[in-house]
């Protein structure tokens, strides 16, 4: 094992920098050109944006503008926040983030863990809007006595620590191999500080940048005109607008791909490479490996990034029920009890009851008479008891007396009623506790009734 960290450190702040870089195998399906990533998450806030939270806050202090207990303000989707609040905590100042509503409740939580104060704004505003969450943190910002915005989608100290950090990483990892760089741009930070050390060191390296279908900076990297953005799903990436930090002359190529491909590849790099990802990395990776198929050649060298840690999407990538609401998984059919009810045999009543005052001998004709081997004992609408064929034999044989008493002096209890909508998984569960059927309801109506035998002909088909 490599020997690492053999030194204490004086703060949390000192492990921001010099994350790991890794060799993806399984997820790039046999291409033969290699992709590496960097794995951001592994840094003290978990995500990219540790660099930038700290190399902001420096430069403000630098210039004066940030004095002791002041406040930063920013405009977050969630890691930058979560990166100044961070330092913030170690250095006494009050941070306060604006934050849109698309972005993950564990976003929220983390950031008010680190004692950071949460704006939440809605998503579907137009950049100039006074409710949009840069707007908002500025208004913040210009209330509040000795607050300072980070404003990140601005501040060049934001390109300037990839530039001095993040770029020169991948070139001592990759021992100055490296030939295409791929990434999103948010801020645009990442993207132009390693562009611009990447192409310093090596002018042929490529800096190729991966958007969300739906935002505008690869269409305005592509055609020169400023369109507007429709929404979409992916956290942290892609734009309304173009930021100020975002160097598009280091860029040499912009592809645009959908939620879909992004989800998708962040869940397969959980199960297949051990990478708890976010959705944005899933878009990144996914792109850099489209590329490397495309390159196909052994001997170039790609880096993308993780951008962070996917215990931050547990609520949305990593939930079934979100993905199958939002489209991006199937909705498996599942049977239904409605379903059991619909291949029963069409020539027989869906539902044959008798009243508590019924005979037990015209229980047992009716029995015989259907081919059942139970039957509901109803009363205004709604089962009181049941009865069984097997049970009514077996009483009549030891006292033949029964035949005429009314079936309400021997019924047994009550079947379970199951609306028909309900998942027929339920209904299984409930006839192997003793229940010999289940009667279902449509909208609080008695319309059908399920025996074991219909529910293990139905497994059985």
């Amino acid at each position: 094992m490599p020997e690492r960290h053999r030194e204490p450190y004086d703060s949390v702040l000192d492990l921001i920098g010099w994350t790991p870089m890794l060799k993806l195998s399984s997820v790039v399906d046999g291409a033969r050109t290699p992709v590496y990533v960097k794995l951001e998450f592994m840094g003290p806030g978990g995500s990219v944006k540790d660099r930038i939270g700290i190399g902001m806050i420096q430069a403000a202090e630098r210039d004066g503008t940030l004095k002791a207990g002041g406040t930063i303000v920013e405009a977050t989707g969630g890691n930058t926040g979560l990166a100044l609040a961070m330092a913030a905590s170690l250095k006494g100042y009050r941070c306060i983030c604006t934050m849109p509503d698309k972005m993950s409740s564990e976003k929220v939580k983390l950031l008010r863990a680190f004692g950071a104060e949460v704006v939440i704004t809605p998503t579907a505003v137009p950049p100039d809007h006074p409710d949009h969450y840069l707007q908002k943190a500025r208004a913040i910002t210009a209330a509040t006595p000795g607050a300072v915005m980070a404003d990140q989608f601005y501040n060049e100290a934001n390109p300037q620590i990839h530039y001095e950090t993040t770029g020169q990483e991948i070139w001592e990892q990759s021992e100055g191999r490296v030939t295409h760089f791929v990434a999103s741009a948010g801020t645009g930070g990442t993207i132009t500080g390693v562009g611009r050390y990447l192409k310093e060191k090596n002018p042929a390296v490529r800096i190729v940048g991966i958007d969300p279908e739906g935002s505008i900076t690869a269409p305005f990297f592509n055609t020169g005109e400023i369109g507007e953005g429709t929404p979409y799903k992916v956290e942290g990436i892609g734009n309304d607008k173009i930021p100020g930090t975002l160097d598009l002359d280091v860029v040499d190529d912009y592809r645009v791909l959908p939620d879909q491909v992004a989800f998708a590849m962040a869940r397969r790099m959980t199960r297949e490479e051990g990478l708890f990802a976010g959705g944005s990395a899933g878009l990144m990776v996914h792109g850099a490996i489209e590329l490397a198929k495309q390159i196909d050649d052994p001997e170039a060298f790609v880096v993308s990034l993780v951008c962070d840690w996917g215990e931050r999407y547990l609520s949305k990538v990593y939930d079934d029920e979100w993905m199958r609401e939002n489209g991006f998984l199937e909705r498996s059919r599942r049977t239904k009890v409605r379903d059991l009810i619909d291949k029963k045999n069409s020539d027989a009543p869906e539902l044959i009851t008798i009243e508590p005052g019924t005979s037990i001998r015209i229980a047992l004709s009716t029995i015989t008479a259907h081919d059942i081997g139970q039957l509901p004992v109803v009363s205004d609408g709604s089962c009181v008891g049941s009865v069984t064929e097997s049970s009514l034999m077996s009483q009549v044989l030891e006292d033949t007396a029964l035949l005429d008493r009314p079936v309400d002096s021997v019924m047994a209890p009550p079947f379970p009623v199951i609306a028909d909508h309900v998942d027929s998984e339920e209904i299984r569960a409930l006839l192997t506790r003793g229940n010999a059927a289940c009667l279902v309801s449509t909208k609080g109506q008695l319309v059908g009734i399920v025996t074991r035998y219909d529910v293990v002909r139905a497994l059985t088909a």
